[in-house]
């Protein structure tokens, strides 16, 4: 009786692993797409002229 148990166990956190690997891709996908999106405002906002490098004064 336990084996059969532990085996319907073993299924049920495969596939809550499986799902959760999929949330997590979905996350990034939905991350990255949401820094690009923020990046292309970012470059029309400053009239797509890109920031100066870091440690250069602007004269």
């Amino acid at each position: 009786m336990h084996f059969a148990y532990a085996l319907c166990m073993a299924e049920t956190q495969d596939e809550k692993k499986a799902r959760l690997a999929q949330a997590l891709r979905d996350n990034l996908r939905r991350r990255k797409a949401q820094s690009r999106d923020a990046q292309n405002h970012d470059i029309a906002r400053e009239g797509a002229a890109p920031p100066p490098p870091v440690g250069e004064s602007q004269d």
